[in-house]
């Protein structure tokens, strides 16, 4: 059962929380107006062109921001650019940008500006990670100090929400010529916080910008992002106040840190839908009722328990609700007896044995993958589980060169469409084109009917037409089942209570501009 968004804040028990680990008294980083915000996992960079983490963006919004961002209902708001006009073929987009607007080195921001950072991640030999949010763009042009022209060489529906993403943002044109590649160690965007230092295993530290162009902010003198791995860690350092956030929370220690005064719980629904994909170019995951087989096996509700808290729901469909053209079905009943007659029928009476591995080493995945594991065995398939490591999942499962040899099997993975819409939902994860190791359809998923569906929403501008495409898209792939989707968790997060301003997005990133401390 998901539990409804709440804010908890009731009577603290000061010991016991963890493995031993006692409160003592810590003298909070709030008093001094420089708070501590704890997240799992570290920033691979601070390039945000060249990343696909979540949390690494959260950091490097601290330092930059874009011509748009969204809202915490994921709708499109206007930062850098006052206003937009587009032609009605959906090729040609004009921006009136914000005026009066300087980048931390003190250089002016315009359009100028905006023409070097996208002709920088357009730019191959660059090979930044997010090439493909913008290699549709054809030209950019410079109309006047603060209106840019920009064509697509062909409509492409999401390219407003596209630019509002957290990695379009626009770096300084002089740091960018200061600091060619190792511009990723050295942030200069127009955003509240000037950079300080990175301690790349330790912490990222930003200073007030005094020039920042939005008035009353920011409201704090620094910040601090340290990563912390471990859950049960991050959960600790809330209780001594050696942090005043955290994100994501452990969900079985929710109760126990609700119940101290000094810190308020929160728990809101997110966009982010946790499944384990199957290799459908080797046996036995060729077989459709083989992939049926396993979604009817796994109870849903009963994960979403055992792993999850509570804090998650059984996954209904491919795209999760909240997310634009999200196409609702139903969950894949519990039904072992059906799993076991769609085996015998594949020629698998007895079962079978493989390997899931899972993208994360957390103990909420741990939890996930040994569940699976289990249920499956009730069905007569024997699984090998392994949460992998960084660099092997990056060598085993992202970067595989080649689809026939790839080594994965059953991977349990997560995603959220950090665009807010269906297309970055479904085209890295699910297209042909997206086959590692250009993206991640880990389960060499191909359906000409569904790539065609996908690239004619992609273009369309009429969002009627672009609902009925990517609803037939998602009906589709649910029929083929190259995945078991499992739940759509819950964003689990922790501040102080004289901690207010910040807040986790929907899919997992962290707004933090309005950061404040009471006095």
């Amino acid at each position: 059962m998901t539990r409804s968004t709440s804010t908890i804040a009731r009577s603290l028990l000061a010991t016991g929380l963890l493995c031993g680990l006692v409160a003592s008294p810590v003298t909070s980083a709030l008093a001094a107006g420089d708070p501590v915000l704890v997240i799992g996992v570290p920033p691979e960079t601070l390039d945000p062109y060249n990343t696909n983490t979540t949390l690494t963006t959260a950091v490097t919004k601290s330092f930059y921001e874009g011509l748009f961002e969204f809202d915490q209902d994921l709708k499109v708001k206007n930062v850098l650019a006052e206003s937009y006009e587009v032609t009605p073929d959906g090729l040609t987009y004009t921006f009136k940008l914000r005026e009066g607007v300087k980048f931390h080195d003190g250089t002016p921001f315009d359009g100028n500006a905006v023409k070097a950072n996208l002709e920088r991640v357009l730019n191959p030999e660059n090979r930044l990670a997010r090439y493909n949010q913008f290699n549709r763009i054809k030209t950019i042009e410079v109309v006047s100090p603060f209106s840019v022209r920009i064509t697509l060489r062909e409509p492409f529906g999401p390219f407003i929400n596209s630019l509002a993403h957290a990695s379009a943002a626009m770096i300084s044109p002089a740091a960018l010529q200061k600091w060619g590649k190792d511009i990723a160690f050295h942030p200069v965007g127009t955003g509240p916080f000037t950079f300080v230092e990175w301690k790349q295993t330790d912490s990222v530290k930003g200073a007030k910008f005094a020039g920042y162009w939005q008035a009353g902010l920011p409201k704090v003198d620094g910040i601090t992002w340290k990563p912390v791995p471990e859950n049960g860690t991050r959960a600790a350092m809330l209780q001594t106040g050696e942090a005043d956030f955290a994100s994501p929370l452990p969900y079985e220690q929710a109760k126990t840190l609700s119940e101290n005064k000094k810190l308020k719980v929160i728990a809101q629904d997110s966009i982010i839908e946790r499944y384990i994909s199957m290799n459908m170019l080797q046996k036995p995951f060729d077989d459709l009722r083989v992939r049926q087989a396993i979604n009817y096996a796994i109870n849903k509700e009963a994960l979403a328990k055992v792993a999850f808290s509570g804090y998650a729901s059984p996954a209904k469909g491919i795209v999760p609700a909240g997310v634009l053209y999200a196409h609702p079905m139903q969950a894949w009943p519990y039904d072992p007896a059906k799993a076991r007659q769609l085996l015998k029928e594949a020629g698998y009476a007895n079962g079978f044995e493989t390997i899931l591995w899972s993208a994360y080493t957390t103990s909420t995945a741990q939890k996930a993958i040994q569940f699976v594991q289990q249920q499956l065995a009730q069905v007569g398939i024997k699984v090998q589980t392994q949460a992998l490591e960084p660099g092997q999942r990056v060598e085993w499962v992202q970067t595989a060169p080649d689809p026939k040899t790839a080594r994965v099997r059953m991977y349990y993975a997560g995603w959220s469409s950090s665009t807010g819409e269906a297309d970055w939902a479904l085209r890295p994860l699910l297209s042909t084109e997206a086959w590692p190791p250009k993206l991640n359809n880990t389960a060499y998923y191909s359906n000409a009917e569904v790539d065609a569906l996908i690239a004619k929403a992609l273009v369309s501008t009429s969002d009627a037409e672009r609902t009925e495409l990517y609803a037939k898209a998602q009906e589709q792939i649910f029929k083929d089942a190259p995945w078991a989707p499992l739940v759509i968790e819950q964003n689990l997060y922790a501040t102080s209570t004289r901690l207010s301003g910040v807040a986790v997005m929907p899919d997992g990133n962290i707004d933090s501009r309005q950061i404040a401390v009471a006095p």
